[in-house]
Order: C-alpha cells, then sequence, then structure tokens
C-alpha cells in the first residue's frame, strides 16, 4: 500500500511545472547560503574587519557573480527584491525583538536624546540631502525630477543601518553610547518611512506655510498614534494572557499568542496607515515589561530565543538578500551607457549623507551636554564620533523605500529611475562594506577597551534588562554623592531634574495601577502542581 502510494508521488514528479521546479531549486540554494552564512559568521567573529552583516552581504555578492557566469549575463539573483517582503515579513520581527531585548533603563534615561537624535536629526538629515540632491542633480544629465521626487531622495538616505556599529559595541562596557546608537536606529527608520510617506501622499504642488504646518501635524499624529497602538497592544497582550490562562498555563498557547499579538500590532498599523515600525517596537517593550512576566518559565526562556532566533535571521536574510540583488543586470544596463553619471549620483549622495549626519550629530549632542550636570551623562566627542559613523551605512530601509518610488514591480524603463536605483545599490554597498569594515578599528581607537561594569542581567534566562523597572526608580539616587537632591514631588526637583522626575512619578503608578491590572514583574503565574502551588510567593515583597 505505501509503496504503491509512494509510486504514484514520484510518477507525478514530472509533471511539475518548469517555474516550481526552479522556485524549489532557488529556495534551497538560499536556505544553503543562510547556512553558510551563519557559519562563517560565527568564524569570523572575532576577526578585526569583518562582521556578520558584512558576510552575508559579500555571499550575496559573490553568489550574484556565480549565477551571472552561469547564467551567461542574463540573470544574478534567485529571488527578486520586493519591499513587500521586506516591509511585511522580515522588518516585523527585527523591530520587534529590538524593543523586546532593549536595556529600558537606559533607553528611557536617554529617551529626550534618542528622540533628538532619531526625529529631530532625521529631518535636519533629509532636509540637507534633499536641497543638495535639488541643486547637484539640475547640472547632471539624469532626467526630470520634481519636488517630491528630491523630498522622497532625503527621507531615502536619512534612513540610516546601524547593526554594523551594534555588533561591536557592548552594551555593559558603552551602557550610554549603545542605548543612543540603538535608540536612534529604531526612531529614525520609523521617522524616514513616516516622512516618505508623508511626502508620497502629500499634494506638493501648492507647497506654503499653512501645507508645511500640515505636513508637520500629520507627521505627529502618525507618531504619537503609532505608539499609543503598540503599547495598547502590548498591554491587552499581558491582560489576556494573565486573565485567560491562569491556572492552566500552556507553553505553546503563551509563545503563539505573545508572536501572533506583536505580528497583529505591525499589521494593525499597515491597515491605518501608521507607522508599523514604531507601534511594533513599543509593542515589544510594554509586552518585556508585562507580558512576558505573566507567562511561565519555559514559556519566558522559548520567547526570548525564538524572538532573537527570528530577528537574526531575517538580519542575515536580508543582507544575502541585498547583496545578490546589487548585481541585477538589467538595472545596470540601462545606466552602462553612462557609468560617469552614475558614479557622480554616488558621490554625491554619499557626501550628503555625511555632510547630513554631521549636521545635527556634534550641535544636538552639545545641546544635550547643556542640560545634563552629570559628567558619566554627557557626550564627549569621541562617541559623538561614533554616532556619527554608526549613521553613515545604508541598508535595506534605503533599498525598500527606493525600490518603492523608482521601481514598478522591481523594474524599470526610465533611464533617471534606473541611475537613482543603482546609485542607491553603490551607496548600500560601499558604506556598509567600507565603513563596516573600518568600524571594529575606529571604535577600538576611539574607546579603549573599558572594564565590563556590572551587567543588569540577574538570569540568564531573561531578556535583557527584563529586571530593569520600565522607569526605574533607582535612576533618582544622585550617583555624585551630593546628597542635597530635591524632592521629587517639588517644583525644583522637576525643573532640575525632570527625567528622574518623571521616573520616579511612573514607578509610583505603575506599581499601583498598571502591574494589579496587567501582571508584569513581581506576578508569579499559578501552574497546578508546581512549586509555585505548594509555596506561594509574597508578591507584596516584590
Amino acid at each position: 500500500m505505501l509503496a504503491s502510494h509512494f509510486d504514484s508521488l514520484v510518477s507525478k514528479l514530472p509533471s511539475l511545472s518548469t517555474s516550481d521546479h526552479a522556485s524549489v531549486v532557488a529556495l534551497n540554494l538560499f536556505v544553503a547560503l543562510l547556512c553558510a552564512c551563519i557559519v562563517l559568521g560565527h568564524l569570523l567573529e572575532e576577526n578585526r574587519w569583518m562582521n556578520e552583516s558584512i558576510t552575508a552581504l559579500l555571499i550575496g555578492l559573490g553568489t550574484g557573480v556565480a549565477i551571472l557566469l552561469i547564467s551567461k549575463g542574463k540573470s544574478s539573483h534567485l529571488l527578486v527584491f520586493s519591499e513587500d517582503l521586506f516591509f511585511i515579513y522580515l522588518l516585523p520581527p527585527i523591530i520587534f525583538n529590538a524593543g523586546f531585548q532593549v536595556k529600558k533603563k537606559q533607553f528611557f534615561r536617554n529617551f529626550v536624546t534618542i528622540m533628538l537624535f532619531g526625529a529631530v536629526g532625521t529631518i535636519v538629515s533629509c532636509t540637507i540631502i534633499s536641497l543638495g540632491v535639488t541643486q547637484f542633480f539640475k547640472k547632471l544629465d539624469i532626467g526630470t525630477f520634481d519636488l517630491g521626487d528630491y523630498l522622497a531622495i532625503g527621507a531615502i538616505f536619512a534612513a540610516t543601518d546601524s547593526v554594523c556599529t551594534l555588533q561591536v559595541l557592548n552594551q555593559d562596557e558603552t551602557p550610554l553610547l549603545y542605548s543612543l546608537v540603538f535608540g536612534e536606529g529604531v526612531v529614525n527608520d520609523a521617522t524616514s518611512v513616516v516622512v516618505f510617506n508623508a511626502i508620497q501622499s502629500f499634494d506638493l504642488t501648492h507647497l506654503n506655510h499653512e501645507a508645511a504646518f500640515h505636513l508637520l501635524g500629520n507627521f505627529l499624529y502618525l507618531f504619537l498614534l503609532s505608539t499609543l497602538l503598540g503599547a495598547a497592544t502590548g498591554l491587552i497582550s499581558a491582560y489576556v494572557i494573565k486573565k485567560l490562562y491562569f491556572g492552566r498555563h500552556s507553553t505553546d498557547r503563551e509563545v503563539a499568542l505573545m508572536m501572533l499579538m506583536a505580528y497583529l500590532s505591525y499589521m494593525l498599523a499597515e491597515l491605518f496607515d501608521l507607522s508599523g515600525i514604531l507601534t511594533v517596537f513599543f509593542c515589544g517593550i510594554v509586552m518585556s515589561h508585562y507580558t512576558w512576566h505573566n507567562v511561565t518559565e519555559s514559556s519566558r526562556i522559548t520567547t526570548k530565543h525564538t524572538f532573537a532566533t527570528l530577528s537574526f535571521l531575517a538580519e542575515t536574510f536580508i543582507f544575502l538578500y541585498v547583496g545578490m540583488d546589487a548585481l541585477d543586470i538589467d538595472k545596470w544596463r540601462s545606466v552602462s551607457d553612462t557609468p560617469g553619471t552614475s558614479i557622480a549620483v554616488s558621490s554625491i549622495l554619499m557626501g550628503l549623507v555625511m555632510l547630513g549626519r554631521a549636521a545635527f550629530v556634534f550641535p544636538l549632542s552639545f545641546l544635550s551636554n547643556l542640560a545634563k550636570k552629570n559628567q558619566s551623562e554627557k557626550i564627549n566627542f569621541n562617541m559623538q564620533v561614533v554616532i556619527w559613523w554608526s549613521g553613515l551605512m545604508r541598508g535595506a530601509v534605503s533599498m525598500a523605500l527606493a525600490y518603492n518610488k523608482f521601481t514598478r514591480a522591481g523594474q524599470t524603463d526610465v533611464r533617471g529611475n534606473a541611475i537613482m536605483i543603482t546609485s542607491t545599490i553603490t551607496v548600500c554597498l560601499f558604506s556598509t562594506v567600507v565603513f563596516g569594515m573600518l568600524t571594529k578599528p575606529l571604535i577600538s581607537y576611539l574607546l579603549p577597551h573599558q572594564n565590563a561594569t556590572t551587567s543588569m542581567l540577574s538570569d540568564d534566562n531573561t531578556p535583557k534588562s527584563i529586571h530593569i523597572p520600565l522607569l526605574d526608580q533607582d535612576s533618582f539616587i544622585e550617583p555624585s554623592g551630593n546628597h542635597n537632591v530635591p524632592r521629587p514631588d517639588s517644583i525644583r526637583g522637576f525643573l532640575t531634574r525632570p527625567t528622574r522626575t518623571v521616573h520616579y512619578y511612573w514607578r509610583q503608578f505603575d506599581d499601583s495601577f498598571m502591574r494589579p491590572v496587567f501582571g508584569g514583574r513581581g506576578f508569579v503565574p499559578f501552574v497546578p502542581g508546581s512549586q509555585t502551588e505548594r509555596n506561594p510567593p509574597d508578591l507584596s515583597k516584590a
């Protein structure tokens, strides 16, 4: 019976269409390449020049060259780059894990500075790049672009990719710097996408002061509502798991519900035309603060490693994907008659990226330092250089936005659009490979190895910062030894130390109202027959 069934299956194999067979071969090869990226990335982890991102990118490039030779110049990729694949399937796990694993104490302590760099800085960079291309591109014969195109180019190249820098920095050795680079990277991505979408949907033919204020209002509306939607989704997941599964916890259901609720937050944001990046990021923060504590120990371990693994695979997939698509022969054929123009455009864009980055990092760092009295909280010049450097690399977000603007179904027949696509590819490859390879030596030179500070982790089975309150009360303590600290309930205390005062009141609110309803730190799930049932915890001491 089984033999005859097997024979019937084998007999049907030749009936598979050529396209189906090609897809199966492509997917097999791509999975094998992902495995190769993981193995080689691990072997080269301690290399002075290489990291996993560059390894995946170079493997993608090498594979593209091999496919070009095998196909005799007809094709260079296994899969066609699609912004839908990137934004819907690959980006959500990366951003969610970033929020889920973030050290919240450092992130919220430096929240104002992060927002300055990530939001205000991105707008400054976008403005400078847009003004620059408006002046330079008119002198080059690359086609006809309108104001919307120039503003879109500014938004495309304002999107940074700080993965290479974050892979080198250590959260425990340089907590302030890591927090700023990490936080700015997430807010920058969200801001770039929001600005890009606002430009795409806005009528720029009648631009005036009223229209500019309307654009700004639309941006703030998207920013605020996206954040609230992410927080609300995270709180709903915490409440559901705390109430619905109390007394009969199931690891499978808990992990599945957390994953689905996280993805639902992103898709709801896309459905309502909000920023999915911001939504899923703050959903991750709220889930790590409340939901994660409401599940059993086995679920905590599973979710921690599952989210980290999905994020790691998505990042590797993106760099491999970009590397292979960079050699798409159709795009380069359109600009082959004017290689000098393409090189000039790429050089101008790279120069404007560096200028736009410097235009806000150093001035905003200076303003941030003026507001901080504690020397350890100030951003010194070496740190400012690292922050500036970390934002010079461009990656998948820039690629996806460029494809969205200048292609239709991944193809373009307009010469100007083709030049922009090839220039974007050139800038992304050059910045990631060249600047990425120089990141380790630069950071080693600017930031000599420091003794690792005491880790904020008290348990290896918890996400990073999971035992640190969302806004830690301990951060209210003045480390300088000055005992004349204004009381948090005084006006003077709020004016002199607003961040710490907000932290203090948030902790009171969280302990009194939020955690009794949504669970969180101190809440221990009840599992029948477990140690918890035999020895109930004293939550009053939590």
